[in-house]
């Protein structure tokens, strides 16, 4: 397994994560349950680790993908972009989130204040999540690039066709 294909593997858990995460601390909030708060928070540890993996594994499948028919370097640089702000983002909401856990287990009264920070930290990383995704998917799936980006693909093609000659 090259750096490609477990970055293929691995790249949608956190963003995916992110997504579920919130969803559970927002149905913790509305039952008002601690154990499933607590889940959500456990959620958000786990994204923030794959979101590590993922990034690390980045700068692989740039290398192997980067000489491929096709591809384009201000597509990957767009995305590595995106993914930069959001593992901060991420790396934010899991430190965030192990404090809050640990300010549960003391059953510290702060604790309700972080999960409220989680929340919007959550909100913040589906968003971005939401830009690391589809620039990531642009790069080799053209059928989701917006016009610009396949006009300018493909004169860049053109030229370097003509070099050829």
């Amino acid at each position: 397994m090259n750096d490609a294909h477990l970055h293929l593997a691995v790249n949608h858990l956190p963003i995916v994560g992110a997504l579920i995460g919130f969803l559970v601390l927002l149905t913790g909030f509305i039952m008002k349950n601690p154990q499933i708060k607590n889940t959500a928070l456990g959620i958000f540890i786990f994204s923030a680790l794959t979101a590590v993996v993922a990034f690390l594994t980045g700068e692989g499948a740039e290398e192997i993908v980067e000489n491929l028919p096709g591809i384009s370097e201000t597509l990957i640089h767009k995305h590595e972009e995106h993914a930069e702000l959001f593992l901060t983002m991420l790396l934010i909401l899991g430190g965030v989130s192990i404090t809050t856990l640990f300010l549960e287990y003391k059953k510290l009264p702060f604790s309700k204040y972080g999960f409220v920070v989680i929340l919007l930290l959550s909100v913040t990383s589906i968003g971005i999540s939401k830009y690391v995704g589809t620039s990531g998917g642009e790069i080799t799936h053209i059928e989701i690039r917006s016009d610009a980006n396949v006009i300018q693909l493909d004169s860049h093609n053109k030229e370097n066709d003509h070099d050829d000659d």
